[in-house]
């Protein structure tokens, strides 16, 4: 075959075996899970390959952002009307509010391009210029009974075109500015009344004796403000209960359960049974991201001690390569709890008090276990729950796409190829970390969302690469592509389209197994 002399030198050049040899990746307490046997899956810590992208791929790129960009005009309340609550609403009503979205997002092109030049000449856009238009906030919570009929469905999405005719996002800078920050700001007195309404509702919603968990999964599944994004995750992942009067009482009780199970388990790190364990953590915590924390000593000691605790405590998976990377977004979020600073990337970790570092640690170490508990298949032996899932993936995109799913399958591309890494790490290697912490905002508001919804999430991170896909006619040019695509400079209104498109396909799909396999 013609494409075979490529391929063999793909592999030869990557550090790979050729595919069908045995390649042992994953797994540190259990063998090693060499994906599907039938090709070899580049490490998720390991270098990519030094064959670099082709210089087409930037202006391709940017070309495809130029075509779509009168798509979508991103505002949290797009993600808000395609997140209420599907399992209770209409087929037709909830597709014809997600399609007049987008019509209304077209609608809006000509205005945003005024203000982008407006804002351009530093001259901010006066409020007289713009549509005359009843601001009514009150909708950014929707009730599942406001929703039933089509023409609720409508007005939702009149009253959202209007409230984001007053806003105008922006793109983040560096990969780290912001980590954790909400990126749809403006300069515009509007937004920032927006987003303190926003902050109030949230506000609202977490004093109150007991936290409505449903309104609160609601509100969060568009993004939650960076100020009440600790407490929120801590409820949303169900480690703190919704009674206020007893989450004192259960922070202290679960911490000190925490550091009881270091002072039983961590000294036995070096004994011969867990040294391999200890071992394989010690090798992935430096491969970790964001680097300005991982090269902070304090931080890989935190590390180390999560992961070696959850291992002991979890024979059933033990350690397996990916984990790492879970720690990470509650980490990070629980960091910036207490920190004055702006940007992590400057942030000295071991500034804190060690009081509160410990209590950033026990917190991150549950909520984990909380994340791990609904996906533990994926780490158990052979990794069923990722083999399953790509599986799933493979069949979804070959319905929603047919020519996307062709074109990989005639260059000989395996969805374990890329896509086992998507399922490992959650997507944590192919988006920024600002984007992950966005991402993770939505899945734990939604049912299932770092099982289910993560499945339809991928199927839209792949097809949004469509264009590029197609255009490649090599395997090995192919391949690079699709393990280091170029999300470097995503922000949150990435992210937004991402999801509302997964929240279509999920809706689509879900119910009707039967509209995805053949």
């Amino acid at each position: 075959m013609a494409n075979d002399g490529g391929r063999k030198q793909f592999w030869k050049r990557s550090g790979s075996k050729v595919p069908g040899s045995i390649q042992h990746v994953y797994g540190a307490q259990h063998p090693p899970f060499d994906p599907l046997l039938h090709g070899t899956l580049i490490k998720p810590g390991s270098k990519p390959p030094t064959t670099p992208v082709k210089l087409k791929k930037v202006s391709t790129f940017q070309e495809f952002e130029s075509n779509t960009s009168d798509a979508w005009d991103l505002g949290d309340d797009d993600d808000e009307l395609l997140a209420m609550a599907a399992e209770n609403l209409n087929t037709d009503v909830v597709m014809e509010t997600a399609n007049k979205v987008i019509e209304n997002h077209s609608k809006l092109q000509e205005q945003h391009k005024l203000q982008e030049e407006q804002l351009q000449e530093d001259k901010p856009v006066p409020f007289s210029e713009l549509p005359s238009v009843a601001y009514d906030d009150n909708r950014l919570v929707k009730s599942v009974s406001e929703s039933h009929t089509s023409s609720s469905a409508e007005s939702v999405s009149e009253n959202s075109s209007m409230q984001r005719s007053q806003s105008l996002p922006h793109a983040p800078t560096d990969p780290l500015e912001g980590e954790v920050a909400d990126h749809n700001t403006s300069a515009t007195p509007a937004l920032t009344e927006r987003e303190a309404f926003r902050l109030d509702k949230f506000k609202q919603l977490l004093a109150g004796p007991n936290t409505n968990l449903d309104e609160l999964r609601k509100l969060s599944w568009s993004g939650i403000p960076k100020q009440v994004r600790p407490i929120t995750w801590k409820l949303l992942s169900g480690y703190l209960p919704a009674n206020v009067d007893r989450r004192e009482g259960t922070l202290q009780r679960k911490r000190k359960e925490y550091f009881a199970f270091i002072e039983q388990y961590y000294d036995s790190r070096n004994d011969e049974n867990h040294q391999d364990t200890y071992r394989q953590i010690h090798i992935d915590i430096p491969r970790m991201n964001p680097e300005a924390l991982r090269l902070q000593p304090k931080v890989t000691e935190i590390f180390e001690r999560i992961l070696f605790i959850w291992a002991i405590r979890h024979p059933a998976s033990g350690y397996v390569q990916g984990i790492n990377d879970l720690v990470t977004p509650f980490f990070v979020v629980f960091v910036c709890e207490y920190m004055a600073a702006e940007e992590v990337e400057n942030f000295d970790v071991s500034s804190l008090p060690e009081e509160v570092l410990q209590n950033i640690e026990a917190d991150s170490y549950w909520c984990m276990s909380k994340l791990l508990d609904g996906i533990q298949d994926n780490y158990t032996f052979a990794q069923p729950g990722i083999q399953k899932k790509v599986k799933m993936l493979e069949e979804l995109v070959s319905r929603i796409d047919e020519q996307v799913h062709r074109h990989l399958d005639q260059h000989e591309v395996k969805y374990l190829q890329f896509a086992f890494r998507w399922m490992n790490n959650l997507l944590m290697r192919e988006v920024p970390l600002r984007c992950t912490i966005r991402l993770w905002d939505t899945y734990q508001s939604e049912p299932e969302g770092f099982s289910h919804f993560h499945l339809y999430v991928c199927a839209a991170f792949l097809v949004r690469w469509r264009k590029e896909i197609l255009e490649e006619r090599d395997f090995q040019e192919l391949l690079i592509f699709l393990q280091n695509l170029p999300t470097i400079h995503w922000g949150n209104e990435d992210i937004s389209v991402l999801l509302a498109e997964a929240y279509r396909l999920k809706f689509a799909f879900a119910d009707a197994p039967n509209h995805y396999k053949k």
